[in-house]
């Protein structure tokens, strides 16, 4: 993997991420009245008090200037005042990304454990009963809501069996108990589509003619399917990784309200309730760098996982010789 390559794939991850920050700018000017009463919030509009936050947040001048402005806070993690509570929205923010991030990370760790053997599996038994129920219960998973999932699990294993706890983040060492239904009403869904991925790329493998070369020379079955089948269904499981963890960042909004978690996903339904439109824009280009991280770290992955990704090295062109 060449640095080119590397600064390639970096450079469209910035450009994708200034759209998107210039869209996420841009919901304060889509937001419905006037932007200036939106920040004062619930307190007396005075002519006073909306000269004085149009002065403030520079609304005043030309939208290019504003966004320039709130691109260079940004910056520097200056992403200004909360409406509803008056403190800071980066301090905010930056005590509740902890509990967010350990249940994304643990929902991405379960659907793994789950869904790549859960795919190889089926693939292994395509046809046959262990693939019918594995695709069964994959399509059950797929269909059920992340919020229904969760009562579901609350009352099965909360209520009934009393093994997990309803409610609540813990605190300490009783923080993974109190994460474990929360990341599996997560992770349903991934694991199904991460499970689909696995099982399609392995078949794709298992019909390639080096398989059966592999085969015809006698070579084992559990060589073939780690050295031959499983490093080619790698690239497809980790494009499909990138995906999941956007999809987990947004499911965390419905799964923290069910089980209510203080993260990232409560205090944005808290935030749009509100209307804190400098709380909102931040969480939204938080998300937004997340995910377009997440992308990159899997196009840069690709090429160590799979030699045929990698660019080819540029040839130096020999010069031609004039004719007399």
């Amino acid at each position: 993997m060449t640095a080119r390559y590397v600064l390639r794939r970096l450079g469209g991850t910035l450009a994708l991420l200034f759209v998107l920050s210039v869209a996420v700018f841009a919901l304060l000017q889509a937001a419905p009245g006037d932007p200036a009463r939106t920040l004062l919030g619930p307190r007396n509009a005075t002519p006073d008090a909306l000269a004085a936050v149009r002065a403030r947040h520079h609304l005043d001048q030309p939208f290019v200037v504003q966004y320039l402005r709130w691109a260079g806070d940004a910056l520097r993690l200056d992403l200004g005042t909360s409406i509803r509570t008056g403190a800071s929205v980066a301090a905010t923010i930056g005590g509740r990304l902890a509990l967010t991030g350990q249940l994304v990370g643990l929902g991405l760790a379960i659907s793994l454990l789950l869904g790549v053997p859960g795919g190889v599996l089926a693939a292994l038994r395509r046809y046959r009963t262990t693939d019918r129920v594995v695709q069964t219960t994959s399509l059950i998973a797929l269909s059920t809501p992340a919020f229904a999932g969760g009562l579901v699990l609350v009352y099965v294993f909360s209520l009934m069996l009393g093994w997990f706890p309803a409610y609540g983040p813990g605190e300490g060492g009783d923080r993974l108990p109190h994460l474990v239904l929360p990341a599996v009403a997560l992770a349903l869904s991934v694991t199904a589509v991460l499970l689909k991925l696995t099982r399609a790329a392995v078949i794709r493998e298992l019909d390639k003619e080096h398989v059966a070369f592999a085969r015809a020379r006698g070579v084992a079955e559990r060589r073939i399917l780690v050295h031959y089948v499983l490093r080619g269904a790698l690239v497809p499981v980790l494009t499909g990784v990138g995906l999941v963890v956007a999809y987990l960042l947004a499911g965390t909004v419905m799964v923290e309200q069910v089980f209510a978690l203080p993260g990232l996903g409560s205090l944005l339904v808290d935030s749009v309730t509100y209307r804190d439109v400098p709380l909102v824009q931040a969480e939204a280009l938080l998300i937004a760098v997340l995910v377009c991280l997440a992308g990159l770290l899997t196009e840069l992955a690709q090429p160590l996982v799979d030699p045929r990704l990698r660019p080819a090295p540029a040839t130096p062109s020999r010069p031609t010789k004039e004719r007399r």
